[in-house]
């Protein structure tokens, strides 16, 4: 085994190489830093150590020798080990001194670069470094320097002088000095300069200003920020911060292993999405019965398919042709979508996705004593089961999982209840019922809270919520819609 010293990017976890990924995915120990995007740890594997590093203003988990120790004794003991870095691990991220340690004490390791801050944050930005007919080269150059040198290296007026872009990473404490001496070596005091913060995450903010405002402290530069200095920062090719929801923050309460497809919708149009999982899926032991006993089977949730196929089928050497002769009902087209990717269509798919709904489309039983296989969770409401009972059918109710409550992040939990946040979707009445439970009262003014059905909003009201909008069709796309029609941004829906 070896040590990677792995680029993690800009911030956006998508813009992790491929390589990154799999490492990842493979790794024995992963070594992290604070700018590494937190969904990146998620590509590891549950049971790797994870040991953080990472440096703040007034916080430091581990000095630089620390780090150096960990990785040398971990990559000794033979261990896949990734030190995850924010952006480029050669550029201004130490990488070099950690591996000069590795190579000091015989122990191999690997570089995988990573998107520096440096481009892809002008990227985002809707600023290109190096434009025809503006700048023909770029310069990168940090602005906080080793404090124990004793001296500084940058000849910022040379660098003036030299032209082109001009990227200072790590210099916004220093930028009014910086800008003195740049005009001071010749740069126009009215050249533009744009401050990207937080670039490629949803919080980006970009700051245009001059270089005579900022040497006059006219405008604050708060850090992270890639800091752009030349033609190029008056150019606004945006298209990063004017999605939908940038610069909204959403909760989402679904299940983890659900709320991926909502997330990345949600990330898409711009939301910092904060995942709150107030439910977590549990499967039960259970036998599947003598499905030639049946005339229907019954699928009242996506979970209910996946555990029912992989769990049970599946287990008894079955696949999809095991409903071979039953029709088959979904109760909403997520349902009906899981059961299609398994390949198996839904005979039935009531008009509106609720209990109800499905009751008044299903028809009545051929001959007396029809049976019905409902498959679902532990616990549901009485609705269909009975409703099919008053129909004549005879109704088998297979539990293959149960919703339990989960334990969320407490940092999370406590963004919530400070009001740091702009709307909470639910997508069941166990999110919100959790939720409630886990969180408590919300503050004023409250967040937005949308809804996915009827039933769902029946128990928000129930538990003191009010709730702002709800999902028609009751669907996660509708609930998406309904969430930019909330929060005032559907005139830029693509």
């Amino acid at each position: 085994m070896t040590v990677f010293l792995v680029g993690g990017g800009p911030g956006d976890p998508g813009l992790i190489t491929v390589r990154g990924a799999e490492l990842l995915a493979g790794a024995d120990v992963v070594v992290f830093d604070r700018l590494a995007s937190s969904l990146l740890l998620d590509l590891a594997p549950a049971v790797a150590e994870r040991i953080d590093v990472g440096k703040a203003p007034g916080r430091v988990e581990m000095d630089q020798d620390g780090i150096n120790a960990v990785l040398v004794d971990r990559g000794a003991r033979g261990l896949s080990v990734v030190r995850l870095k924010g952006g480029d691990p050669f550029v201004f991220g130490r990488g070099g001194e950690e591996a000069e340690a590795l190579s000091a004490a015989g122990v191999g390791f690997e570089i995988v670069p990573g998107i520096t801050s440096a481009i892809s944050a002008p990227a985002y930005a809707g600023i290109p470094v190096t434009h025809r007919g503006l700048s023909t080269h770029v310069t990168v150059v940090t602005g906080h320097e080793d404090p124990a040198k004793g001296r500084t290296d940058v000849d910022w007026e040379a660098l003036a002088r030299a032209g082109g872009t001009l990227v200072i990473l790590m210099g916004a404490g220093r930028i009014a000095v910086i800008a003195a001496r740049l005009i001071a070596g010749g740069r126009a005091d009215d050249t533009p300069v744009a401050a990207v913060r937080n670039g490629t995450r949803p919080d980006q903010q970009t700051v245009r200003t001059t270089l005579a405002a900022l040497a006059a402290s006219e405008v604050v530069i708060k850090p992270p920020s890639a800091i752009v200095v030349g033609a190029v920062a008056a150019l606004d090719l945006g298209w990063f911060e004017g999605r939908p929801l940038s610069g909204c923050r959403v909760v989402v309460t679904r299940a983890r292993e659900q709320a991926s497809g909502l997330r990345t919708r949600l990330e898409g149009l711009g939301a910092e999405v904060i995942e709150l999982p107030t439910i977590a899926i549990a499967p039960l032991p259970f036998a599947v019965p003598d499905l030639g006993a049946y005339a229907w089977a019954v699928f009242t949730s996506a979970n209910g398919v996946r555990h029912f196929f992989e769990r049970g089928l599946a287990a008894n050497g079955l696949d999809a042709r095991g409903l071979a002769n039953l029709r088959v009902a979904a109760i909403g087209p997520g349902t009906a979508t899981a059961l299609a990717d398994r390949g198996v269509r839904a005979d039935l798919l009531p008009d509106r996705f609720v209990a109800e709904s499905l009751l008044e489309a299903f028809p009545a039983p051929d001959t007396g004593g029809e049976r019905v296989l409902l498959i679902g969770p532990e616990t549901a409401r009485d609705v269909l089961p009975e409703g099919l009972r008053v129909a004549g059918y005879v109704v088998d109710v297979l539990p293959v999982y149960r919703t339990e409550t989960a334990e969320p992040t407490p940092s999370l939990l406590k963004q919530v209840r400070r009001g740091e946040v702009d709307a909470i979707t639910f997508t069941s009445s166990s999110t919100v019922s959790n939720f409630c439970d886990l969180v408590g009262p919300l503050p004023e003014p409250a967040p937005a809270i949308v809804s996915i059905g009827p039933v769902t909003s029946a128990t928000a009201l129930e538990r003191g919520l009010t709730v702002t909008t709800e999902a028609d069709p009751h669907t996660v796309d509708a609930l998406v819609e309904a969430l930019l029609a909330t929060l005032g941004r559907t005139d830029v829906v693509g």
